[in-house]
């Protein structure tokens, strides 16, 4: 496709596409295509203008490259619309944007271009609304910012001051408006994060309904069709909407119906996208395929809690309302003692929940925009409070403080077993878990070019143990020291102990026994992340003076790793230990983070204040928890926190500033200094300053950094 480079810099390009209309599709079609190329690392597509500005890693052949791929871009290519997910957002926020710039429009051609008695006449219709809003809270029994609002337009427009209420009126919509708009978004940015974190599935090739086990091959789920099978099992995500014709589950069904308790689901049951198997096995008859229901579950989950807005929000709306009959009230004593219509008026001429409605959301709105630009993808406001006010953090080793992707640093072997034959063994029987360190397994044998089709009967997933399943008619068991030689009673082949003593302690280790004896040890490099140190210390410096680490890894590994980083450690812990010891710290009166990526951290990223997972890790812990880093860096969560805390000074500085500024106004109007219109201008002002700040980037410093 045609297109010019408008500028350019190091790393950026801006390029207009030659054409006259982008639709949203097109635009989300051109985004996600260029979000697909490696080198690039942000996009963003300006529909209206039709221009596309690019961050990429520039080199020369990069540079050409992008020309290229720009160059022969086509929006009738089939590959690049199923780039596209089922939901991107950018139809809401051209929704919102619409709304709010007729708003304006309308506002200035009524200001500017209507004849007084129009004006008059609209102002009087419009004020209908929040008259009623007032009196049927009135009915109710309560005082509410709504009857504020409605005796501060009444009044105006008694005395004759209909372009006081009709700015008023402006406001309180607008601030409205861009309420809906920061409730929205960010159930939309959510639903679409949690409505497709699965991208390929075990597809059943085999026939369900004979008693020998299926043949899975793994597939793209965007290649999955109805009627198609798929199987589950413990700890998994079920991807798609179907009927178990196979098998028994038990699912948990939290995040589609808010229950936590479990499900049972037996042949002829249905189940449900983003549920989560908590035990067992089944095969899945597929009866929706991906991105045809289960954003719009989601949506409607969420929209019936109330996790998405922040103690400090939902305080400061309530202080909004408590301050009613003050205001009521003042405006009565002042017309008592001074019998001046104008200074009573003050009290009703500055309303504190107009800028309260509108800096508030905006700030929440803007920290989220600025999180997700940083890589960071947050649930809601309540969780940014919390990563501000956290006090603790807690990190799970593999695959968080260390690489997400570990490395077979040997096998050995007992028994005279072959070391590619025990890899292909343990790479079949892992690949059906993935986790960081079966990903390691499964890696390793792909590098040596080990075909591991599957060999084995069903597969049991035993939770933060192992894997268990028959091969040959013989019990083959994978995990952990516990799992294997205490759960298991598997035995090490005679007059090889001191071979099994001599092992080298500084790398994880995996255990396969087949049999019931042991036949290899797959020792795993797990190093620590070039940034961990700095990110710890970095971390500390903002605040967070608990530090632990906790894994199921042995002692000695977990001192070593320890020791560099300097925080304090738990060793071969279970997920409920991990979970208690935040419990436990609960109890203490402290907040905690928890930071993890595999099954097993689940039930400690539930029970935390704010769960954060990697996005390289396990599809269930992106699920459960609260925020997700989608960048493969610590230094995310250095972000995450200075993010944190700037929103939580900004909520608490327009705090301060509406109150401070407002009751002032109270004041110079009460006695005399100023007019109700002139109080009204300087409150409609001070709103409008304060949302305009609140739309600022909190970390300017950050982003100027970044480039």
């Amino acid at each position: 496709m045609k297109c010019r480079i408008m500028h350019e810099s190091s790393g950026r390009m801006r390029v207009h596409m030659a054409q006259c209309y982008m639709t949203l599709q097109e635009a989300d079609m051109l985004e996600y295509y260029l979000r697909s190329i490696d080198y690039v690392n942000n996009v963003r597509v300006y529909e209206r203008t039709c221009d596309a500005v690019i961050l990429y890693r520039r080199t020369e052949e990069s540079r050409s490259d992008l020309i290229r791929r720009l160059s022969s871009f086509s929006y009738e290519e089939k590959a690049v619309a199923e780039l596209v997910p089922g939901q991107t957002g950018r139809a809401l926020e051209r929704e919102y944007e619409d709304k709010l710039a007729l708003m304006i429009m309308g506002r200035m051609v009524r200001r500017f271009m209507l004849p007084v008695p129009v004006r008059t006449a609209w102002t009087i219709w419009r004020s209908l609304h929040f008259i009623g809003k007032g009196i049927r809270a009135l009915s109710a029994g309560t005082l509410e910012v709504s009857v504020l609002d409605a005796v501060a337009i009444t009044a105006s427009m008694l005395r004759g001051d209909f372009s006081t209420a009709g700015s008023v009126m402006f406001l309180l919509d607008a601030g409205e408006l861009l309420e809906d708009w920061t409730r929205r978004k960010s159930v939309d940015d959510l639903a679409r994060s949690m409505s497709l974190q699965v991208d390929r599935v075990w597809q059943v090739t085999g026939d369900t309904d004979k008693d020998a086990a299926p043949k899975e091959v793994l597939t793209d789920i965007r290649l999955i069709r109805e009627k198609d099978h798929i199987i589950v099992r413990t700890s998994d995500i079920i991807p798609l909407d179907g009927k178990v014709v196979r098998g028994h589950v038990s699912v948990n069904q939290a995040s589609m119906t808010g229950e936590s308790v479990p499900v049972d689901k037996h042949p002829g049951g249905y189940v449900y996208a983003g549920t989560v198997v908590d035990e067992g096995e089944c095969v899945i008859e597929v009866t929706r395929a991906a991105g045809s229901g289960k954003y719009d579950q989601i949506v409607r989950m969420i929209e019936e809690s109330e996790k998405l807005k922040s103690e400090t929000e939902s305080k400061a709306y309530h202080l909004a309302d408590s301050l009613v009959p003050y205001s009521l009230a003042g405006t009565a004593v002042t017309w008592l003692l001074t019998r001046d219509v104008n200074r009573a008026l003050a009290f009703l001429m500055v309303d504190f929940s107009c800028a309260l409605k509108l800096s508030m959301p905006l700030s929440v709105l803007s920290a989220i925009r600025e999180a997700a630009e940083g890589k960071i993808r947050v649930k809601g406001g309540k969780f940014l409070e919390a990563a501000a006010q956290a006090d603790t953090i807690v990190f799970d080793k593999t695959g968080t403080l260390t690489f997400a992707t570990p490395k077979v640093a040997m096998i050995v072997t007992f028994g005279g077993a072959d070391p590619d034959e025990s890899l292909r063994i343990a790479a079949c029987l892992e690949e059906h878990y993935p986790h960081s360190i079966a990903n390691a397994v499964v890696e390793e044998a792909r590098v040596r070019g080990l075909d591991h089709d599957e060999m084995h009967t069903q597969v049991q997933y035993v939770v933060a143990h192992g894997i268990a399943s028959r091969i040959d008619g013989r019990k083959a068991v994978i995990g952990s020291y516990h799992f294997v030689f205490e759960d298991e009673q598997c035995v090490i082949p005679d007059g090889e102990e001191k071979k099994f003593e001599s092992l080298p302690e500084e790398y994880s280790r995996l255990y396969l026994a087949i049999g019931g004896i042991l036949v290899a040890v797959i020792c795993i490099h797990d190093p620590l992340r070039p940034e961990a140190q700095e990110v710890i210390r970095s971390l500390r410096r903002l605040g967070l003076d608990n530090i632990c680490m906790m894994t199921g890894d042995n002692r000695k590994v977990a001192k070593t790793i320890a020791d560099k980083l300097q925080v304090d450690y738990r060793a071969e812990v279970l997920p409920e230990d991990k979970a208690a010891f935040i419990r436990e710290a609960h109890r203490k009166g402290q907040k905690v983070i928890m930071i993890g990526d595999g099954v097993n951290d689940t039930p400690a990223l539930s029970e935390a204040d704010v769960g954060i997972s990697i996005s390289e890790g396990a599809a269930i812990a992106r699920e459960v928890a609260d925020i997700t880093i989608t960048q493969d860096s610590l230094e995310q969560l250095v972000l995450l926190r200075r993010l944190s805390l700037a929103l939580m000074r900004r909520i608490q500085s327009n705090y301060r500033f509406i109150i401070s500024f407002n009751s002032m106004l109270i004041i110079l109007g009460v006695t005399g200094i100023l007019t109700p219109s002139a109080s009204a201008l300087l409150h409609n002002t001070s709103t409008i300053v304060a949302g305009l700040r609140s739309m600022t980037n909190l970390l300017r410093e950050s982003k100027n950094e970044n480039g």
